[in-house]
């Protein structure tokens, strides 16, 4: 009878301590359950993006004056083309034929006047009336001189040819031309180096 007690009283025991360690484990999974907890999410971090104005963009002169020459013919194709800047060399300029494009009088005769425009130093021209010469070699001085032409109807063309350039190049003069009353229709300068032409065309109404 004992021994059957004490059995008892054991399955008693093994049972009960399973219940409560189920009821603990069931305890504890509801509490997690509830507490969970979850992870913060995080930040973004900020980004602060700095206004660039004007006056922060430093760009040396050079590269300005580069960048703002260029200019963009076909913005499709991608394709750039640098404009020719307007030549500013003397040197340069003197060694091309200058033009003083076309003056229009009802004159019927012209006289035409030059004179070395800068220091007199030997300068020496060739002057054409419609490609003939008229005075095949001509010393500048400071005093004017020149000649009169009968003005054809239509265009009567002029050309100075520089000789030489005397001591200090280029060849420099100044002309003048009037119409027959003594006013004058055209004045400029020239300055061209050896074998080049200055041009005036006068064209008779």
């Amino acid at each position: 009878m004992m021994s059957q007690y004490f059995s008892f009283k054991g399955q008693v025991f093994i049972l009960g301590l399973m219940f409560g360690m189920l009821s603990t484990a069931y305890s504890q999974e509801e509490f997690g359950a509830e507490f969970k907890v979850k992870a913060a999410p995080a930040k973004k971090k900020e980004v602060k993006v700095k206004e660039v104005k004007e006056k922060d963009v430093k760009v040396s002169k050079a590269d300005y004056n580069a960048i703002k020459n260029y200019v963009i013919t076909d913005i499709g194709e991608n394709k750039y083309e640098v404009p020719k800047g307007e030549e500013k060399d003397p040197e340069k300029l003197a060694k091309r034929d200058q033009d003083f494009g076309v003056v229009k009088t009802a004159s019927g005769t012209a006289k035409v006047s030059y004179r070395d425009a800068a220091y007199v130093d030997g300068d020496k021209v060739r002057v054409y009336l419609n490609y003939v010469i008229v005075e095949p070699e001509v010393l500048l001085n400071g005093e004017a001189q020149g000649f009169d032409i009968a003005l054809q109807k239509g265009v009567n063309r002029i050309d100075f040819e520089a000789i030489n350039e005397g001591y200090a190049a280029p060849n420099t003069a100044e002309f003048k031309i009037f119409d027959d009353k003594g006013n004058l229709i055209t004045a400029n300068q020239w300055n061209i180096a050896q074998g080049f032409k200055a041009t005036i065309v006068i064209e008779k109404e």
